[in-house]
């Protein structure tokens, strides 16, 4: 089937246009003959579908729950928002929490039922993390970077893991990261890392940077930290919590300048996402509850967000970040962190 008047986003522009469908996916673009039956979509813009690299749940599950029906649960709520790809992140556990979550990853990457968002990996957020910017990670769970154990992990899951982090300052950092980095993406989070050790990480193999700004130092011009180290390297993307709370507009704003074409919007979401104001629920064996669309944990910690990939997009724009670069950060760049960017991630 073919569809014209289209405003299709190829090539990191929009362009009008025609374009064809076969068998659920794109086939020919920008074709040159287009058949006279072709169904006139009235100028309406065509995007990519969208890739969430970093959600912990929604819906009232919670990837970390090891909960199949979960997990579809929110992988059906993920196709409704126009994500059709993603990869749930966990949470500090203990490994054999972690282990079972895992196996329903690779369940439903085997099984890929219909009407589903497609999984295409996990981040592993934890438990490698520094216990001063633990932010809700259970620090009862916290450990120094383990590669045999997290290796055990891997590949107990098919290999799942495309995403595991990682505080650079713990000792044996660098080690873990020159190992793991030829498994999967290898990203900085939940560190009070300084500029050196940082530099280091990345020079052993980082690529990515999670939730910028958030449980990480914040840059100083005498102690630039961890953002700096990572901006610098053209080869490191940096995620993107665009909800409006978590980061400031103006923050959003630089953290585009800074990482130009490298930003990996995400919503970090948790089960809460799509429930009401109020609730109460737990967050890798901790209580949070949501206020004001924002989810803390007793001690005012922000614990995740209640939003989803769209509307961080749909607030990127809104937060002056050109339409192409907030489509690319939506699309193309979570695929490239996942490793899968010639399968999805743009229409091509």
């Amino acid at each position: 089937m073919f569809y014209t008047n289209a405003r299709i986003f190829v090539d990191n522009e929009f362009r009008m246009g025609a374009f064809e469908v076969v068998d659920g996916k794109f086939g020919a673009i920008l074709p040159e003959n287009v058949p006279a039956d072709a169904i006139d979509l009235g100028g309406a813009t065509v995007i990519p579908g969208l890739i969430e690299v970093h959600s912990h749940g929604c819906a009232g599950a919670d990837f970390s729950d090891g909960d199949y029906e979960g997990l579809k649960a929110m992988a059906k709520q993920y196709a409704q928002w126009g994500v059709t790809s993603f990869a749930p992140a966990s949470m500090t556990l203990p490994y054999d929490v972690l282990s079972k979550a895992f196996a329903t990853a690779k369940q439903l990457k085997e099984e890929a039922p219909e009407g589903l968002s497609r999984i295409m990996g996990i981040q592993m957020e934890g438990p490698y993390f520094s216990y001063k910017k633990r932010g809700a990670q259970n620090a009862d769970y916290l450990k120094n970077p383990d590669f045999e154990g997290f290796k055990k992990l891997y590949e107990d899951c098919g290999g799942l893991v495309r995403i595991v982090d990682i505080a650079p300052e713990l000792p044996g950092a660098a080690e873990f990261v020159a190992k793991a980095k030829d498994l999967c993406t290898v990203s900085i989070a939940h560190t009070d890392s300084d500029y050196d050790h940082a530099k280091a990480a990345v020079d052993a193999g980082v690529t990515h940077l999670t939730h910028l700004y958030n449980a990480m130092p914040s840059i100083s011009h005498r102690a630039p930290g961890v953002i700096p180290a990572a901006a610098e390297n053209e080869n490191v993307q940096a995620e993107l919590i665009c909800d409006g709370l978590h980061v400031h507009p103006a923050a959003v704003r630089l953290a585009f300048r800074m990482f130009k074409n490298r930003i990996v919007l995400v919503s970090d979401s948790g089960r809460c996402c799509g429930l009401p104001d109020g609730t109460e629920f737990d967050i890798g064996g901790q209580t949070a509850t949501l206020i004001q669309g924002v989810a803390r944990l007793g001690n005012g910690t922000i614990a995740c967000s209640a939003t989803n990939l769209y509307d961080c997009m749909v607030n990127a724009m809104r937060f002056q970040i050109p339409e192409a670069e907030a489509v690319r950060a939506a699309s193309y760049n979570p695929a490239k962190a996942l490793g899968v960017q010639n399968e999805v991630g743009s229409i091509a």
